[in-house]
């Protein structure tokens, strides 16, 4: 750099922002600074000096308390990805995905990849209650932004009021006449069970997501003056299709239902393919609605509650950063949208 600088007759902050900051330079002085750098073979900044000089290594960590495989199929978090990407393009800052299983050692020990200043803030997407990665950033005092999951200690969150927009999605189906309705759930407590759900592990649920739409499900069932607690809710264990699906082939072996509220669009479709395996048509025998608006919801004509899934990761990242930089935290709550499609009737429509 300095002989760049030398040869070019600037200082080497100018030769910084010739490769960085191209804004700072006027075009003809930002070209004469490449070309001369070309011809003497340098390249740019080292990132080991801009890291030692700033204390930042411009990355960014998406926290996710399943697979990696799990980060790209499901595809509420694609939808989240893809708004943490567009920022990070804009900002030059890269993303490294840290799967955070419960089980995983490297969370607690003290060389885990946590502690190893890989990047500069974390996005704690949807981790339970008490998971011990939060705890391990809160312990260390990292930047931090939750999305979805419990903020404990005041920390910048970004989310949807996810019980108020459940309790539109039943009481939509209520409104209809509806009585006999199941629920469905991808998990409530990480711990691989999947089945009916008693009152007591809807209580101890961990998985905020899908512990406030339950709650948003049983006030709506309460206000039309129906014993929420009679209701069959059945958890799938798990975020991908052939859970949902067994989930939803479950909940159909229960009883006679005339509608089924699921707590995702996943599953909601994976309830109209276990109805369609079995003669039952939507919504003329079977009404259904689902949460997240994702691609597929429209094309199948999902009743459905949408909600802004690659802005909420837009936000979260813009968040982050701003944390980085050091801005005050803050809570940023999104929209909701009853969205009403051709699944859901009156019960007996056909």
């Amino acid at each position: 750099m300095r002989d760049v600088a030398r040869a070019a007759g600037v200082s080497q902050a100018a030769i910084s922002y010739a490769f960085s900051r191209p804004e700072k330079l006027s075009a003809p002085q930002r070209e004469r600074i490449l070309q001369i750098a070309d011809e003497l073979g340098y390249a740019g900044p080292h990132s080991v000096g801009r890291t030692l000089r700033t204390g930042q290594v411009g990355a960014l960590g998406l926290m996710v308390t399943d697979s990696l495989p799990y980060a790209f199929d499901d595809p509420a978090t694609a939808a989240l990805l893809r708004g943490i990407a567009e920022v990070g393009e804009v900002s030059e800052t890269a993303l490294t995905l840290l799967p955070c299983p419960l089980e995983s050692e490297r969370l607690t020990r003290s060389s885990g990849v946590l502690l190893r200043g890989l990047v500069d803030g974390f996005l704690a997407y949807a981790l339970p209650d008490g998971h011990p990665a939060v705890e391990t950033v809160l312990r260390r005092r990292l930047p931090v932004v939750v999305i979805d999951g419990p903020n404990p200690g005041g920390l910048p969150w970004v989310g949807i009021e996810d019980r108020a927009a459940a309790r539109s999605a039943a009481a939509h189906l209520l409104a209809l006449g509806h009585r006999s309705v199941g629920v469905l759930v991808d998990r409530l407590v990480p711990d691989g069970y999947s089945g009916p759900v008693a009152p007591a592990r809807q209580r101890a649920a961990r998985d905020r997501v899908m512990k406030e739409r339950l709650a948003g499900y049983a006030a709506a069932f309460r206000a039309a003056g129906l014993p929420w607690e009679e209701a069959t809710v059945i958890e799938a264990g798990g975020f991908h299709e052939t859970a949902s699906l067994a989930a939803a082939e479950t909940l159909l072996e229960t009883g006679p239902l005339t509608a089924v509220l699921a707590g995702t669009d996943v599953l909601a479709l994976a309830a109209m393919r276990a109805a369609g395996s079995r003669g039952l048509r939507v919504p003329e025998d079977l009404s259904v609605i689902g949460f997240d608006d994702l691609p597929g919801a429209a094309g199948a004509q999902l009743t459905t509650v949408r909600q802004p899934l690659v802005e909420k990761g837009r936000r979260a990242t813009q968040l982050l950063l701003d944390v980085i930089a050091g801005a005050e935290p803050k809570e940023i709550l999104l929209p909701t949208e009853l969205v009403v499609r051709a699944t859901t009737a009156r019960p007996g429509h056909g």
